[in-house]
């Protein structure tokens, strides 16, 4: 049996970091600001929206707006949702829900 490993230049590691977005507690137009931003001026083709918890809606709400208001050519390529398993201040365990939205662009 053989394994094929793949290694990714420090660069191609840089533009990936560059296009996640971290949503959290700003309002959405924040995101969506981001969002433009990094589609207009880095040129990327792809934008991956990250969020857990309460800010999922606002995920989906910044990715719909994109969508919708600022840039129609923009198209909601994968969603992929999962559960984290987080330690809270009192030690117990807890499940965090979690979601990455990716968004494309046809340049």
């Amino acid at each position: 049996m053989t394994e094929k490993t793949t290694k990714k230049s420090k660069k191609d590691e840089e533009k990936a970091d560059e296009n996640v977005i971290f949503v959290g507690n700003k309002p959405p137009m924040s995101y969506v600001l981001a969002v433009v931003t990094q589609f207009n001026s880095n040129g990327s083709d792809r934008v991956i929206l990250k969020a857990r918890g309460r800010a999922i809606s606002r995920a989906v709400d910044t990715a719909e707006i994109v969508r919708n208001k600022f840039m129609k050519d923009a198209k909601v390529k994968d969603i992929k949702i999962g559960t984290e398993s987080m330690t809270n201040e009192e030690g117990r365990n807890s499940n965090v829900s979690s979601i990455e939205i990716y968004l494309t662009i046809n340049t």
